[in-house]
C-alpha cells in the first residue's frame, strides 16, 4: 500500500487545479479579442477538482482507523483546522487592511469586500452554509468553509466508503448517480449549476464530489494496479478526455466525472511506481497550491489597481506582457506566504495537539 506522502501525483495536481481557477480569476483583465476561451470559462471547476481530492486523499490517510475504531474525530477536526485556518485569517485580515486603507486613500472598492455583517460567518468558516449575506473579504474561502462542512461530517463519508468497501465498482456507480442527480436537481430547483454555487450553497456543492473521491479511493485500494504503462496511459487519456469536454463546453457533470477519472489514475501511477507529476519541482508546487489559491484574489486586486494607476488603464485590461506578469507573480507571492504563514502556523498547531495529548493521562494511569 502506498502511504499519503507518497501519492505524489495527487500533490502535483492540486497546483493545476489552482492554476485553472487563478486564470478563471485572472482571464477579464486580459486585454485580449475574441472569445473567452471554453476551458477557461469552466475553470471553475478546478474547485470540483479540490473537492474529490480532498474525499480521496482523506479516505487514504483516515479510513483504516475508523475501520479499526482508532479514528480520534478532535485530534482529527484539529489537524484540518491547523491546515486551512491560519492562512484563512491572515488573508481575511488582510483583505479587511486593504479595504480600509483603500477606503481612506479615497479609492473606490466594492462595498461587499467589507461586509461587516458576514465577518461572524467568515471567522467561523461557515460563510458557504448560506450565514454571510454577501460575498465579502477574501471571496475563495467561500470554499475552505465549504471544506470544514465535508471535514464536520467526514465519519459519515468514511462510514459509507466502509459499508462498500467490498464492492467499490458499485461504490463509484452509486457516487456518480448521485453527483449527475443532484446537478439536474439542483439546476431545476435554484435556476443555477450546483457548480456555481458559492456562500448560498457552497456547503452542499462539496457534498457529490467529496463523496466521489472517497468511492474512487475504495476502488483504488481494493484493485491495485500493476501495469505502470497502462496506468500512464490511463491518466494521459482521461486528461486529454477532461481538456477536449471543457473546450468543447461539455456538461459539467461529465466534466466532474472525468475529473475523478484523472485523479483515480494518477494515484494508480503512484501504485506502480511511476513518476507522472511526481517531480519534486510539481510536488512542491502542490504543497504552495492552497497559498496559490487564497492569494490570487487579493493580489489581482493590488496588482490591477495598481497597474491601471499607473499605466492610467481606464478599463483594467492589462496588455499581455503585463498580465503574464501579473499571472506569473503569484506563485512566488504564494511561496513567500506558504513559508512565512501557512506552514510555520501548521506546524505551531500541530506542536501545541502534541504538548496536550502529552498532558492527558494514559489509559493506565487513568
Amino acid at each position: 500500500m502506498t502511504d499519503a506522502q507518497n501519492i505524489r501525483p495527487l500533490t502535483s495536481l492540486r497546483f493545476f487545479a489552482a492554476m485553472w481557477v487563478v486564470i478563471y480569476h485572472y482571464w477579464p483583465k486580459l486585454d485580449v479579442a475574441g472569445a473567452v476561451p471554453m476551458v477557461v470559462e469552466k475553470g471553475y471547476l478546478g474547485v470540483e477538482l479540490f473537492f474529490i481530492l480532498s474525499g480521496f486523499i482523506l479516505c487514504h490517510v483516515y479510513r483504516t482507523s475508523v475501520e479499526d475504531g482508532r479514528f480520534r474525530y478532535g485530534s482529527f477536526l484539529w489537524n484540518r483546522l491547523a491546515r486551512v485556518y491560519p492562512l484563512h485569517l491572515a488573508t481575511l485580515l488582510g483583505m479587511i487592511a486593504l479595504g480600509v486603507g483603500a477606503g481612506l486613500a479615497g479609492f473606490a472598492i466594492d462595498a461587499n469586500i467589507l461586509s461587516w455583517e458576514s465577518l461572524p460567518a467568515n471567522l467561523l468558516m461557515l460563510q458557504a452554509w448560506g450565514l454571510a449575506p454577501q460575498a465579502a473579504f477574501n471571496h475563495p474561502s467561500w470554499s475552505i468553509s465549504a471544506e470544514w462542512f465535508a471535514y464536520l461530517s467526514f465519519p459519515a463519508f468514511a462510514w459509507a466508503a466502509l459499508a462498500l468497501k467490498d464492492r467499490p465498482y458499485l461504490a463509484v456507480g452509486l457516487a456518480v448517480v448521485f453527483l449527475a442527480g443532484l446537478y439536474a436537481a439542483f439546476q431545476a430547483l435554484a435556476g443555477f449549476p450546483l457548480t456555481q454555487a458559492t456562500i448560498a450553497w457552497g456547503a452542499l456543492r462539496i457534498v457529490p464530489c467529496f463523496a466521489l473521491g472517497c468511492a474512487l479511493h475504495s476502488l483504488w485500494r481494493a484493485k491495485p494496479a500493476q501495469n505502470r504503462l497502462a496506468a500512464a496511459v490511463a491518466s494521459a487519456a482521461s486528461t486529454g478526455a477532461v481538456l477536449t469536454m471543457s473546450a468543447f463546453g461539455a456538461p459539467d457533470a461529465l466534466i466532474v466525472t472525468g475529473l475523478g477519472a484523472v485523479i483515480f489514475f494518477m494515484a494508480r501511477t503512484a501504485q506502480t511506481g511511476g513518476e507522472v507529476l511526481g517531480q519534486r519541482p510539481l510536488v512542491y508546487l502542490g504543497e504552495v497550491s492552497y497559498s496559490v489559491y487564497m492569494v490570487c484574489v487579493p493580489w489581482k486586486i493590488v496588482f490591477v489597481n495598481a497597474a491601471s494607476k499607473v499605466l492610467q488603464i481606464t478599463d483594467e485590461r492589462l496588455p499581455l506582457w503585463l498580465w503574464l506578469v501579473f499571472l506569473g507573480s503569484v506563485v512566488p507571492l504564494a511561496a513567500a506566504s506558504y513559508h512565512l504563514i501557512e506552514k510555520p502556523a501548521r506546524a505551531r498547531m500541530k506542536l501545541m495537539a502534541d504538548s496536550w495529548e502529552s498532558r492527558r493521562p494514559s489509559a493506565a494511569q487513568a
